[in-house]
């Protein structure tokens, strides 16, 4: 690549926003706009045709639109989806502050803390407390804002959508996912994900309310593959792919690829060149040290190429001397190059499962009788499988 301004800031373009809500004329001609809150998303953009396939995708019906204030005409659509499948692109693409903005742009932004475009103190902590969002008259305090920079796989171009939102529920939420995802699974992998705009009552001070927050739910693996950094980057568009393990992918150095709405695999030896290596290997010893250099490099092999592996080391543990067979440790009964059988089948069911991970593990408790996925066999895997891709679920 040639030279680049190291001071300066690089970002993907906007393509658009994913909006919760929208706004109609007040009965009041001297009122301001009624805010209207939807429960299904909302896609604007200055382009029409990104518009016209977020439609195709989600449904909806395409119009031209006219933002508050002074801006340029726009295009949106108001789809029939609840939920939207994303991907977290490389870096940090959560941000937010407390802001006041006017017609003359933002007026204060703060961290709860300091006042950064003044450089002063917070004033709405110093006038209202550290309650001041819910002590301080209304749209009189800075407003708490969470802006988060996704992909969507299945609009045409590459660059980010923008969700904004104001409720203090979705502010800790998602900034709790996309801290556990990134420090978990590394802050440069592609991190498949769901957006869902997700209905929620809260009673207090003898009110019942209702209000929507926007959850960012991990799609592809569980919650414990995460923790153990063996999380999958699963396929995102239309295409079928084998998962790929995000550690391999982060521990590396690499990232995975988005081509042709397919996630391609990471930059490093596959599974299938290590079994090539293996082929070639004369003693027990070589193929101990492809083996293991395989398992360090966490490749997901295919159960063909777990089953090859083993007969090619056992082939050569039986032709090795007496005192060649004593030397080398004992090879591990679970293939170190990839994931044991129940992994193997677990991946392939969350690979064709449709829904999110919380939604497969209730299933497959409901259908297993109350066996969880966590402690189910090999056979009661392969079960829902054979069940999942028969289309008995």
């Amino acid at each position: 690549m040639g030279s680049r301004i190291i001071t300066l800031q690089r970002q993907a373009r906007e393509l658009g926003r994913l909006r919760t809500g929208y706004s109609v004329p007040n009965e009041d001609p001297k009122k301001r706009p009624r805010a209207v809150r939807s429960k299904t998303w909302i896609v604007s953009s200055h382009a029409e045709h990104y518009v016209q396939a977020a439609a195709e995708v989600w449904g909806g019906q395409v119009e031209k639109w006219q933002p508050q204030g002074n801006g340029a005409a726009q295009w949106r659509v108001m789809t029939a989806a609840e939920s939207l499948d994303a991907i977290l692109p490389p870096g940090d693409p959560l941000s937010q502050a407390y802001e006041t903005w006017s017609a003359g742009g933002a007026q204060r932004r703060c961290d709860g803390m300091t006042e950064s475009l003044g450089d002063q103190p917070c004033v709405c902590r110093a006038q209202w407390g550290e309650l001041f969002w819910e002590n301080a008259p209304r749209d009189k305090a800075c407003k708490m804002t969470t802006r988060l920079n996704v992909i969507l796989p299945e609009m045409p171009d590459i660059g980010a959508w923008r969700v904004e939102t104001h409720s203090f529920y979705s502010a800790n939420e998602m900034a709790a996912a996309v801290d556990v995802l990134k420090g978990s699974i590394g802050e440069q992998a592609l991190i498949p994900v769901r957006l869902r705009i997700e209905q929620r009552t809260r009673v207090a001070q003898g009110k019942t309310k209702q209000f929507p927050v926007v959850a960012v739910e991990l799609r592809g693996s569980t919650a414990g593959q995460v923790l153990a950094g063996a999380a999958q980057v699963v396929p995102v568009g239309t295409g079928s792919v084998e998962p790929v393990p995000a550690a391999a992918a982060v521990a590396g150095g690499s990232r995975t690829a988005i081509e042709g709405g397919q996630s391609a695999t990471p930059v490093g030896p596959t599974a299938e060149e290590f079994l090539a290596q293996a082929r070639t290997a004369t003693t027990f010893a070589q193929f101990k040290a492809i083996w293991d250099e395989a398992g360090a490099a966490r490749v997901s092999p295919s159960e063909a190429q777990v089953a090859e592996m083993k007969a090619i080391g056992a082939r050569l543990k039986d032709a090795a001397p007496a005192a060649v067979e004593q030397a080398p440790p004992t090879p591990p009964a679970a293939p170190a190059a990839g994931p044991s059988e129940a992994d193997a089948l677990w991946q392939q069911i969350v690979a064709v499962w449709p829904g999110t991970t919380s939604e497969l593990n209730t299933a497959f408790a409901q259908v297993m009788g109350g066996v969880a996925p966590d402690t189910a066999s090999e056979a009661e895997l392969d079960e829902f499988l054979k069940k999942l891709k028969a289309g008995e679920l």
